[in-house]
C-alpha cells in the first residue's frame, strides 16, 4: 500500500528492503484521494523498532495513509536520540486542533506502577479524552489497553503470579465480527506483561465486546460496539526476535525470568524462534483500518 512517511525516517530502508511500498510527499499529493490520517503515540522506549513494526502492519492494505508520530511532552526518551525525536515526532499540543481517522497508542514499560504514578499520566488522560472527539477509532496496545480501559471504564489492572511471556493460543469469540474477519478459530499471538485485565471485569461493561481470549494469557481483544475503541492486550506487532531480546536482556540483568512459552524451538534459547503470528497480526491491523476506520470515518473529518 502507499504509506506516506518522511524520506529519511530510519524505518524506510528496512521497509523498502522488504518490498513494502512507501511513498514520499511529492508522489502522495499527485494521487487524487484523501489519505487516512493515522497518528501513533509511541510510548515504547525502542522508538525506531516500534515505528518499523507498526508501519509494516499498516502497509498491508491498498489504502493510502498519512502518518503522524506523536511523543509525550511530559516524558523525554532516553533510548532514542533527541535528533530523531525532534525530526520525526510531534507533541500533543501540535495536533490538538487536528482530527484523525485513527490513533494507535503503544504499550509502555511502566506496568508495575500505578497509573497515576506514571509521569505522563495526566497528559495521556488528556489525549484519551481528546480522542473521543478528534479521532474516529483508537487502537490501544498492551499497557495502553489497560490504561484505556481504566480511564474510560474504571477497570483496574491486576498483577499476575508470574510474567505472561511468550506465544499463546487464543480463541476467537465471533468470527463474524469485523475485526476478526478471516481469522482462524484459534490463533497465536505474543504477550509480554506482568499485569492483566480480567475477563470478568470487562464482561461487566455493557459497552464492550470480548473478541478473543486465551486460556493461559487471558483477555486479548476487546472493543466497543461501534469500534471506536479497540483494546489489544498483547503485541501482535512484535518481530520474530523481540521476545528473545527481552529474554536475553532480563537474563543479563540477573532477573528471575522463565523462557518464553511456545517460543524458542524445543524451549532452547539457543534456537532462533519462528514467527507463527505474522498472518493474524497483518489481518488484525488490516481489518481495523478497513472496518473500523475506512468504512466508517466521515470523508470530511470536521464532521467527526
Amino acid at each position: 500500500m502507499p504509506i506516506r512517511i518522511p524520506h529519511d525516517l530510519p524505518a524506510r530502508q528496512t521497509l523498502e528492503n522488504e518490498y513494502i511500498f512507501v511513498m514520499d510527499e511529492d508522489r502522495a499529493v499527485a494521487q487524487d484521494i484523501r489519505p487516512l490520517k493515522i497518528a501513533i503515540l509511541n510510548l515504547m522506549p525502542t522508538k525506531v523498532t516500534t515505528e518499523t513494526q507498526l508501519i509494516r502492519l499498516l502497509s498491508n492494505t491498498p489504502l493510502q495513509i498519512e502518518l503522524t508520530l506523536l511523543k509525550t511532552a511530559s516524558h523525554r526518551s532516553t533510548n532514542t536520540s533527541a535528533e530523531h525525536m525532534e525530526t520525526f515526532y510531534k507533541e500533543f499540543s501540535d495536533v490538538r486542533d487536528e482530527r484523525f481517522d485513527g490513533l494507535i497508542i503503544t504499550g509502555a514499560p511502566v506496568e508495575s506502577m500505578a497509573f497515576e504514578e506514571v509521569d505522563y499520566w495526566q497528559e495521556l488522560c488528556e489525549i484519551l479524552e481528546w480522542s473521543k472527539t478528534n479521532v474516529y477509532s483508537t487502537f490501544h496496545i498492551c499497557w495502553a489497553s489497560q490504561a484505556g480501559l481504566y480511564y474510560h471504564y474504571g477497570i483496574e489492572k491486576q498483577s499476575t503470579t508470574k510474567k505472561v511471556f511468550g506465544i499463546f493460543r487464543h480463541r476467537a469469540s465471533d468470527l463474524r465480527h469485523p475485526l476478526l474477519r478471516g481469522f482462524d478459530e484459534e490463533f497465536l499471538a505474543p504477550h509480554s506483561r506482568h499485569t492483566e485485565v480480567r475477563v470478568e471485569d470487562v464482561e461487566r461493561v455493557e459497552a464492550l465486546d470480548i473478541l478473543a481470549v486465551s486460556e493461559d494469557a487471558g483477555l486479548y481483544i476487546a472493543a466497543t460496539h461501534d469500534l471506536r475503541q479497540i483494546f489489544v492486550t498483547g503485541h501482535a506487532e512484535y518481530d520474530s526476535d523481540t521476545l528473545a531480546k527481552e529474554y536475553y536482556r532480563d537474563v543479563a540483568r540477573g532477573l528471575d525470568i522463565d523462557v518464553p512459552v511456545n517460543y524458542f524451538p524445543y524451549d532452547n534459547p539457543r534456537n532462533f524462534p519462528k514467527n507463527l503470528w505474522r498472518s493474524h497480526a497483518n489481518l488484525l491491523f488490516a481489518n481495523w483500518l478497513n472496518y473500523s476506520v475506512y468504512q466508517r470515518t466521515p470523508y470530511d473529518l470536521s464532521d467527526l
